[in-house]
């Protein structure tokens, strides 16, 4: 899971941050650049063409299966994608702007496979340590991907430093080859009409049939709610604050990225080891509070800007908050879908789970415009108060569920 979590990293932000630098050093607008980098956009529809990955099968990969099948697949294409960006480079923007969409698409399609198999090779209760050790191996392709790859770039050409990412995805490659299929008995459609069904229609009616339609309806507002917090403070308003308070870029880089990136995995690794122990509902109501919390420590930045001591421990609580709540969400979130439907059912749900914060970081500069940044902090923390009473709304049913499994 460590080296598969690399795999699904390194291309992320490959295809969008630190892309825009090599557009930007080959000249290219600053518009054209942000809609080039927004092939991103990719991974928060996966769920849509994520049926495939559940009900079909590669003809030139079925023999390893319906899960490895598509992770090498996917695997594959995106290494060829990035070395034919490595080829085509910005001065043929037309096929280069192609390569990267390849990229982008593949990579997402990569992360359904990712998800669907962890969750069926092993229990809900072991999911938190499969997400923690996930969490360690994507941080780690992030670092690669962006640290390590503008470092490159200035000793080496931008196509070498893309040729070096594509021959990392070797790793991960070899890792699927050797893993071994999750051991889950699909039924096979009778005709194409049920085909259709089982792919498109009813892994979205399952939800809701299993669980009814007011536990299904007050579960996905739950989901929908939870992670504002988290979402709405990832997204463009955090670079600009951080400039307005008076840090320089190698303070901001040094410090939120790469410190920061290490305290969110020692928190993963808590919040695998909690779920181990309490299991994933009680540690998810926990750490949405904390979590939600974390985000009134800007306030401090506020009161002390400039100050490296205050930013520091403002990114170690926010960090290791975020990093706690991730196994839980991930352990719950599995926990809800249906084996016969995984690659759809879990990249809907964490969709859905992005979704509203995201739309928030979307209207976040107008807001702390108008408001200003504390009152923005304030309102993303506003989110944990309707999600903590759905959570205790929630508590009886999701709770005996646990104990359920846990006397299975």
């Amino acid at each position: 899971m460590c080296l598969l979590g690399f795999s699904s990293g390194l291309p992320f932000l490959l295809v969008a941050g630190t892309l825009a630098y090599w557009l930007k050093e080959r000249g290219v607008e600053l518009k054209e650049i942000t809609m080039i980098a927004s092939a991103g956009m990719f991974y928060a529809f996966k769920f849509v063409w994520a049926p495939l990955l559940d009900h079909w099968k590669l003809p030139l990969f079925r023999r390893l299966g319906q899960r490895r099948g598509w992770l090498l697949f996917s695997q594959l294409v995106v290494a060829g994608g990035l070395l034919a960006m490595a080829a085509l480079t910005p001065a043929a923007l037309g096929p280069f702007i192609v390569a990267t969409l390849v990229v982008a698409f593949f990579g997402a399609t990569q992360d359904i496979a990712v998800d669907a198999y962890r969750i069926e090779i092993a229990s809900v209760e072991a999911q938190g340590a499969l997400v923690a050790t996930y969490a360690l191996g994507y941080r780690i392709g992030l670092l690669a991907a962006g640290a390590l790859a503008l470092i490159l770039a200035d000793h080496v050409s931008w196509s070498w430093v893309y040729v070096a990412m594509a021959l990392g995805m070797s790793l991960p490659i070899l890792t699927t080859l050797l893993a071994r299929e999750p051991e889950v008995i699909r039924q096979a459609p009778r005709n194409w009409g049920e085909a259709m069904r089982e792919a498109v229609i009813d892994p979205f009616t399952d939800f809701f049939r299993r669980y009814g339609w007011l536990l299904a309806g007050v579960t996905l507002a739950f989901i929908l709610l939870f992670k504002i917090p988290e979402q709405a403070t990832i997204g463009g308003v955090m670079s600009p604050f951080y400039r307005d308070m008076g840090f320089s870029k190698t303070e901001i880089g040094t410090i939120t990225k790469i410190y920061g990136i290490w305290i969110g995995i020692v928190g993963v690794f808590i919040g695998g080891a909690a779920v181990a122990r309490w299991g994933a509902w009680r540690t998810l109501g926990a750490t949405i509070v904390l979590c939600g919390a974390s985000n009134l420590l800007y306030l401090l930045v506020i009161m002390y800007p400039g100050n490296l001591l205050v930013l520091t421990l403002v990114i170690s609580g926010e960090n290791l908050t975020l990093g706690i709540l991730g196994p839980p969400t991930v352990a719950f979130l599995s926990s809800l879908v249906n084996r016969q439907h995984t690659a759809t059912q879990y990249a809907l749900l964490s969709s859905l789970v992005n979704l509203p914060g995201k739309l928030l970081g979307f209207f976040a500069g107008g807001i702390a415009t108008a408001t200003g940044y504390g009152t923005y902090f304030v309102i993303t923390v506003i989110a944990v108060l309707p999600a903590t009473a759905l959570f205790l709304y929630l508590w009886p049913h999701y709770r005996a569920e646990e104990r359920a499994r846990g006397a299975g």
